[in-house]
C-alpha cells in the first residue's frame, strides 16, 4: 500500500526547502530524489510542454539551481490534496520576498495547483496550473 499522505508531506516540504532564504544544493538534491530522471515538468502559461526529457531531471536541477538563496523570506502552505491512481492534486499557496540579480527587490504570493503523476512511487510529470 503507497503511502499518499507521506509522500505528499515529505514532496512539499523538500520542496519548500529549496526556496528558502538559505535553501542549500543537499537540499535541491532531496528534492529531486522524488522525481524519476525523465521527470516532465509544465508551468501553464509560461510552459505549456509536458514532455518527459531522458534528462528532465537535470534541467530541473539547472534551472533550480540559479534561484538558490534568492529568497529573503519564503512561505508556503498545503490548502488540501486529492490522490488518485497514481496520482496527486496538490492545492497550495506561497509568498516570497528576495532580491534579483541587479539588487532590485521582488515579492510575490500565488495559490497553486499542482497535479503531479507518479511512476514507481517517484514524481514523473509535474503540472502547474497557476492564479
Amino acid at each position: 500500500q503507497f503511502d499518499y499522505d507521506n509522500v505528499v508531506k515529505q514532496y512539499h516540504q523538500a520542496m519548500i526547502n529549496t526556496q528558502a532564504p538559505d535553501a542549500s544544493k543537499e537540499d535541491l538534491e532531496h528534492y529531486l530524489s522524488f522525481l524519476t530522471d525523465d521527470v516532465g515538468n509544465q508551468q501553464f502559461p509560461n510552459a505549456p510542454d509536458d514532455t518527459r526529457e531522458p534528462d528532465g531531471k537535470k534541467l530541473m536541477r539547472e534551472g533550480m539551481s540559479r534561484y538558490l538563496g534568492a529568497h529573503t523570506e519564503y512561505k508556503a502552505k498545503i490548502i488540501e490534496y486529492v490522490v488518485g491512481y497514481n496520482s496527486v492534486a496538490l492545492k497550495h499557496k506561497f509568498s516570497a520576498k528576495g532580491l534579483r540579480s541587479d539588487g532590485s527587490e521582488f515579492s510575490y504570493s500565488k495559490e497553486v495547483l499542482d497535479v503531479l503523476e507518479l511512476e514507481n512511487g517517484k514524481v514523473s510529470v509535474i503540472r502547474r496550473y497557476g492564479r
